[in-house]
């Protein structure tokens, strides 16, 4: 390799296709991060989308100038990753996919689509009258860029969105309150999404006391991670029918065959695919070019989180 070349690993053919033509001085090479590296030096490594914690040890004795991640929580990657690295998550690639999952999480709760598939299921013609989405007060417990997105939709459904992150702060949109006023808020609320993410400090946040603030028929949304909700005080809340769940992520995950929360009918679980969908590929190349094209240019690169 020259020294004005710049190497890249990617984990999958198709990441490189979605790339497409890359500027002169690229290498790209393959590596899956499955196994010892291939070279002892690549510049911008990309990280799988699924595993990558599990196989970040194989960056030890590599060279690298930035490890790219293709999600944007990183729990636990500070613990794993050797010395000596930039790590960056893959902010700007989910929000648009975990905000539709969101979205459509909402609205099947509010407007009882499980109840109509399982009667549909049945062969039974089954009308009902359900809460709409619309004048409902939903708060957004987290407010980075999937909260962002998310809460950009929900404008659209005449909604009211109070947003909630660690720091109060104002912006163009008007007040975001810091954690301190969640027991004024919470019983504001006919929805309440979860996108923190996880920290010492929210682990465990959505305890028996956050959801004993909630009013009766609540919807409480958790698209972060499962640890943030305590899965007791989860079960024990809707087994007695007092709030509703719908959860892309739980504690433990996957959720055991033939756990409680599987059979609660007043419960929308869906196996953590936020990001899974077909948003995500264009996007994710769309980063990974620009970390490049900054790289070449002697930029600083984009979302770095960790520095090892």
């Amino acid at each position: 390799m020259s020294p004005e070349t710049l190497r890249v690993s990617l984990p999958e053919p198709d990441l490189r296709a979605a790339i497409g033509d890359l500027p002169d001085g690229v290498e790209v090479i393959e590596w899956a991060m499955d196994g010892p590296a291939p070279v002892p030096e690549i510049d911008l490594v990309v990280t799988p989308y699924m595993g990558a914690a599990n196989r970040v040890a194989h960056l030890a004795g590599v060279r690298t100038r930035l490890v790219q991640s293709q999600s944007i929580g990183y729990d636990g990657i500070d613990k794993l990753l050797p010395a000596g690295h930039v790590f960056a998550n893959a902010a700007s690639v989910h929000e648009t996919s975990t905000a539709e999952l969101t979205l459509a999480l909402i609205l099947a709760s509010q407007r009882g689509i499980p109840d109509f598939v399982r009667a549909a299921e049945l062969g039974q013609w089954a009308p009902a009258h359900h809460p709409s989405l619309a004048d409902r007060t939903v708060l957004l417990l987290g407010y980075g860029g999937v909260g962002h997105a998310i809460e950009s939709r929900l404008l659209a459904f005449e909604t009211t969105v109070i947003r909630v992150a660690s720091t109060a702060r104002t912006d163009e949109r008007g007040a975001i309150y810091g954690f301190e006023s969640l027991p004024e808020l919470l019983p504001q609320a006919d929805i309440v999404v979860i996108g923190v993410p996880l920290t010492t400090h929210t682990t465990g946040l959505v305890d028996d006391a956050f959801l004993s603030q909630l009013r009766d028929g609540a919807l409480l949304v958790n698209i972060a991670r499962g640890p943030v909700a305590d899965t007791d005080a989860l079960l024990a809340h809707a087994t007695s029918g007092r709030i509703r769940l719908a959860l892309d992520v739980t504690d433990p995950e996957p959720l055991p065959h033939g756990h409680p929360l599987f059979a609660l009918p007043n419960v929308i679980i869906s196996p953590h695919v936020g990001g899974a969908s077909s948003a995500m590929r264009p996007r994710m190349a769309r980063l990974v070019r620009h970390q490049i094209e900054r790289m070449l240019r002697g930029e600083t690169p984009l979302n770095v989180v960790l520095t090892s």
